[in-house]
């Protein structure tokens, strides 16, 4: 803890909007009882997510070497949180609306970066800012800092309504319908600690577009996303509900093609009301908003929705931003001008402009992205870019849900002057939007959840990508790749041309970090489908796998076919046959490099197994089986893609069985032949002995065998079906990671 930390309260009185300091303050004294020992570890956690003081991987005090767990020396032994130690790293996320940032706001996000965290900056998927490396007892001076910058980290984790995006060319896109970002702040605002938004199962996520066909603000994986629509000249929204990635993801539904927009607020209160009310809360795996409209159907949930409304008291908040609304805009800081000689200009220069200058509908003016390697960015390059905002904008300045930050309203006889500025801090990168941009969650780097190293591929990648000249052709330079470290979609792997997902594989009794292919997802008009898996390739053989897709798609595609046209073309079956020797894994004796993760010198392994004088020679009984079963849930996808949804059901159901049943011989040696009999005995010893749960979502992944087989026989959609196939495949990598921790080694002191 910082010995400053105490004067910050002092020094910052007056300076803090009130209410907000008096909750810092509340939240400083939790921190006190906390370190009495007068406040219960969920209370406490439950308390500082809602604060944005998040848990960081490594919080319980272990830390794997390699070969054994081993624990982490930390004096204080109390706690934080359910496993979690007080004096472990955490993390501080800071809620910044619609991305919306100034100057001051950029320098104080580089002194706290400084001072408290590693020196780095870290912009989300979610617009959002993360501090890595944070103590608890110096979160309380960050939030009061940043509170006098006009920023809070209320309600930035937790139960409650998440950080409101945007799309960050609001107000100057020249597709838009209108400036969407009045709207997001009001929203923002109007929803931030409301006594209608505190009782939440799971959080709640919110996004406004300015069109519905571009990405910008992947409207379509929130639980309630607004797009803006102009009817007989009247401002209002396209409303979708129920949308999510995570770990299966639900594409959002239509809720009304038309609101006007003095209903925006009261019906978001009324839904957040309705999601209070009737959203699961005892099991948190399905306590997200799209489970409940699929529960109710959305046209009950309507129903409700539309009698809540009713009932709510007219609040003046609902309206009162509204004045004036239309003629709301940012003002430049300089005169609009041209670009008179760009010939002359240098190569790198021409490269930038072409992927990081959005000319704005406004005529002289341009938005500059400014495209941040993996979301990072250091304290001296935010104190650099607060100075190029003030210098060439009017501090007008938006993070994106691509990890980068925008410039808006440059004058374009600027950019040659802003593009030697950012040069001169390594902040000129040039393929914004490009293939090189990728996106990856923190994965192992710093998140408790991760499995693969997605900072790692996805830094690969990237390289990858540019020493091949990926940027320069034409066919693939456009698309997404986008890397999630687990399961969870945090890097948003479901919506990318070319997505991946962290997975591991157990061979000879050793672990091996894999990335499961995901191809086929639509991250244009606002997420419009997600993609499915087709298999799991070893994490350093990724970028031979991505070559291959991309070699194929540039040789093979029609003109104008898209890249999501053409995996549909060929079918998911040739594009797992591309990859197939890559799937195959070597044992450990004949390629080590294969066992160690990106970046990472540790062998990447559950337990010190070692192996028998044949290991890895035969095939276990487990490992056929499991191979089995990814099979057969490969086979799924094809019916899925050939329409036969019946048959795609089946295979997928059988897929999970077969996985059970292999568990159940591989540990007690059961042999049970009927579905019934394999359940019960799957629930006996794997979930009621929780040695399946995964060790944050639970028994999540049996729910959803136990739940495919209540429905066994039952007619389903198309996408039920694909929920179905997208939650086999989850409850298969369950199992292998089920057997990775059952054959791991304890944890060394």
């Amino acid at each position: 803890m910082k010995a400053s930390n105490s004067q910050w309260k002092d020094h910052l009185v007056g300076k803090i909007e009130p209410g907000l300091a008096s909750e810092i303050d509340a939240f400083d004294s939790e921190i006190a009882l906390k370190k009495q020992g007068k406040m219960e570890d969920k209370v406490f956690a439950e308390t500082r997510l809602r604060r944005g003081a998040y848990g960081q991987r490594y919080d319980n005090g272990q830390r794997h070497d390699g070969l054994e767990s081993r624990r982490l020396a930390y004096a204080n032994p109390n706690t934080k949180g359910p496993t979690t130690l007080w004096d472990a790293p955490g993390m501080q996320r800071i809620k910044i609306p619609f991305g919306g940032l100034n100057a001051t706001q950029l320098e104080v996000m580089a002194e706290l970066a400084e001072e408290y965290s590693d020196g780095i900056a870290h912009v989300t998927t979610r617009q959002d800012i993360q501090l890595h490396f944070i103590h608890i007892e110096d979160t309380p001076a960050i939030m009061r800092r940043l509170g006098a910058a006009g920023i809070t980290t209320r309600e930035a984790c937790g139960n409650t309504v998440r950080n409101v995006t945007a799309c960050p060319l609001s107000g100057v896109c020249r597709d838009q319908a209108f400036d969407v970002t009045p709207y997001a702040k009001a929203a923002a605002y109007f929803l931030l600690g409301h006594p209608d938004t505190q009782d939440f199962g799971r959080k709640f996520k919110i996004a406004f577009s300015g069109c519905g066909d571009n990405p910008c603000a992947l409207v379509r994986i929130h639980d309630l996303g607004c797009v803006a629509k102009v009817k007989d000249g009247q401002r209002g929204f396209e409303v979708y509900v129920g949308g999510g990635l995570g770990t299966v993801p639900y594409v959002a539904k239509l809720y009304t093609d038309f609101l006007p927009q003095e209903e925006l607020l009261p019906l978001a209160q009324a839904m957040t009301r309705v999601f209070a009310r009737l959203g699961e809360k005892k099991n948190r795996n399905t306590a997200r908003m799209k489970f409940l409209v699929v529960k109710l159907g959305l046209d009950e949930f309507k129903r409700l929705v539309e009698e809540e409304r009713k009932l709510l008291t007219p609040d003046p908040r609902w309206t009162s931003y509204l004045d004036g609304i239309e003629n709301e805009q940012e003002t430049p800081l300089r005169d609009p001008g041209l670009l008179q000689i760009e010939n002359a200009q240098p190569e790198d220069f021409r490269a930038w402009r072409e992927t990081n200058v959005y000319a704005q509908r406004q005529a002289g003016y341009a938005t500059v992205t400014v495209a941040l390697p993996l979301g990072d960015l250091t304290a001296d390059q935010l104190r650099a870019l607060a100075d190029i905002a003030r210098n060439y904008v009017n501090e007008t300045v938006r993070t994106t849900v691509e990890q980068n930050i925008v410039l808006r309203w440059v004058s374009e006889s600027d950019l040659p002057s802003v593009y030697n500025d950012l040069k001169a801090v390594g902040l000129h990168h040039a393929g914004a939007g490009t293939i090189t941009d990728t996106v990856a969650c923190p994965g192992t780097d710093t998140c408790k959840l991760g499995i693969s190293s997605s900072r790692g591929l996805a830094g690969e990648l990237r390289m990858h990508m540019a020493e091949n000249g990926a940027a320069g052709n034409e066919a693939i330079k456009n698309l997404r790749i986008k890397v999630s470290g687990c399961f969870n979609s945090c890097g948003q792997h479901h919506i990318a041309d070319l997505g991946f997902y962290g997975v591991s594989r157990n061979k000879g009794g050793f672990a091996a970090p894999h990335f499961q292919v995901v191809l086929g997802g639509q991250w244009t008009e606002n997420a419009g489908s997600y993609g499915l898996a087709i298999g799991a390739v070893p994490s350093k053989r990724v970028p031979e796998a991505a070559d291959r897709i991309l070699a194929r798609y540039t040789k093979e595609r029609t003109e104008g076919e898209s890249f999501q046209a053409f995996i549909r073309r060929i079918g998911k079956a040739e594009c797992k046959k591309m990859l197939e020797d890559l799937m195959v894994m070597p044992l450990h004796s004949e390629d080590t490099s294969l066992y160690s993760d990106w970046h990472d010198p540790r062998e990447y392994t559950t337990g010190d197994m070692g192996i028998g004088e044949c290991a890895g020679e035969v095939v276990s009984p487990l490992e056929f089986q499991m191979t089995a079963s990814e099979r057969e849930v490969f086979e799924a996808q094809l019916a899925f893609e050939a329409g036969d949804i019946p048959k795609a059901s089946k295979l997928a159901y059988d897929s999970m069985a077969r996985a059970a049943t292999a568990l159940l011989v591989w540990h007690k040696s059961f042999y049970i032949n009927s579905p019934d009999g394999v359940v019960e005995a799957f629930r006996k010893e794997f979930h009621d002995t929780q040695l399946f749960f995964d060790p944050f979502a639970g028994g999540k992944f049996a729910h959803y065998y136990f739940h495919a087989h209540e429905l066994l026989g039952q007619e389903r959609t198309a996408e039920s079906a694909h929920r179905l196939i997208e939650e086999a495949q989850l409850f298969i990598e369950a199992c292998h990671s089920c057997v990775g921790r059952m054959t791991a080694a304890p944890v060394k002191g």
